[in-house]
């Protein structure tokens, strides 16, 4: 179950030390990000999450918009229930997974979204 789940794959992953010794599949992330697109964005939030829950060193799932200045972040908390933090173009990110933030506009420095 665990490696159908991995096989998903990530835009980014963080992994743990225990994925050093690996060359082919991060089997402890810590952290997943998605960048979304339109086609895809049902079943990143949907089923693919529902299988990344499954992975026992999953501490955040973050989502990040392709069509706006908007991520979603998902973080375990210490009760084992997912929250969800969204941002905005003016917040700053904060992955406490990693110990790394970063302005929200940062992430979107060089995109210049279509507007037809």
């Amino acid at each position: 179950m665990l490696s159908a789940a991995l096989a998903l794959g990530g835009s980014v992953s963080s992994i743990t030390p225990r994925d050093k010794e690996s060359n082919e599949w991060v089997e402890y992330p810590c952290l997943i990000v998605e960048v979304l697109s339109p086609s895809t964005e049902a079943f990143d939030r949907g089923k693919k999450f529902t299988r990344y829950r499954q992975l026992s060193t999953l501490k955040e799932y973050v989502l990040i918009q392709s069509t706006e200045m908007s991520v979603d972040c998902f973080r375990l908390n210490e009760q084992g229930l997912w929250v969800y933090y969204p941002y905005i173009a003016e917040d700053t990110l904060t992955l406490e997974s990693v110990g790394f933030s970063i302005p929200v506009e940062s992430l979107y420095r060089q995109v210049n979204f279509d507007n037809n």
